[in-house]
């Protein structure tokens, strides 16, 4: 049997959608989703996942902590980068489904593996047919950092 949740459980809509209780209502997998932006400027940095236990270790040291579902493993963000994400303010949507933080990293502003400052660094054009012949085009085109460098590949 699953342990208890550290969380309280969701109540009833309205407890939930103006309500004061604090109730992450986590997916089938267990897991919320997260979107990281930059305090400063509010650019969307990246979107991750967190369990339970991310979210805990998140509140509870001010660094993001995400669950990585291809590793199937917790991390913290910048502990192999450098670029730390400390959260200045944690915000729940309104059915308390998703978490935006607003983050400050010290040094180079960068949250994505490529290099880039943003995980969002590509565009999808909009108003054509869509198909598999559609082309992304490079929003971001100078990576902050050497991924290859960074993470010894």
């Amino acid at each position: 049997m699953p342990a208890a949740s550290l969380f309280a459980e969701p109540g009833s809509r309205e407890e939930v959608e103006s309500g004061t209780r604090f109730s992450p209502r986590f997916n089938a997998e267990g897991l919320i989703g997260c979107i990281a932006c930059e305090a400063k400027t509010g650019d969307v940095l990246m979107f991750a996942w967190m369990n339970e236990e991310a979210l805990r270790k998140t509140i509870e040291t001010g660094q993001a902590h995400y669950w990585s579902r291809a590793r199937k493993e917790l991390w913290r963000k910048g502990a192999t980068s450098g670029m730390v994400q400390n959260v200045v303010e944690m915000r729940i949507d309104c059915d308390q489904d998703t978490i935006l933080m607003k983050v400050r990293i010290d040094g180079p502003v960068a949250a994505c593996h490529m290099g880039y400052r943003s995980c969002f660094y590509r565009s999808v054009p909009a108003g054509q047919a869509a198909g598999p012949d559609m082309v992304l085009r490079f929003e971001d085109t100078d990576p902050v950092f050497d991924p290859d460098e960074v993470y010894r590949r």
